[in-house]
């Protein structure tokens, strides 16, 4: 196994930890920004419309994969530079 992937291990589970966290919050921020007071609907909560339910699923799976994707890049980027070599 190399070396890098070794290292890159632990930072990755901590900053996937840190994303999710990070993630949430930024979806709770959009969710009221684009005009909604309560929380974003859960699926089978009655009181909400199809469209809300998947427009929040929609968007909270979008900001998830971005901030994963942003999170895991600049990873395996601080990675390299310690060990010289990308952790894949």
């Amino acid at each position: 196994m190399k070396a890098s992937k070794i290292v890159y291990k632990p930072v990755g589970l901590a900053l996937g930890a840190t994303g999710g966290a990070l993630a949430g919050a930024v979806f709770g921020q959009v969710w009221k920004r684009l005009g909604h007071d309560e929380d974003a609907p859960d699926a089978t909560d009655e009181e909400r419309s199809w469209r809300e339910v998947l427009l929040a699923a929609t968007l909270q799976g979008a900001i998830f994969a971005f901030v994963r994707a942003v999170i895991d890049r600049s990873g395996a980027t601080a990675v390299k530079r310690l060990t010289g070599t990308w952790p894949g």
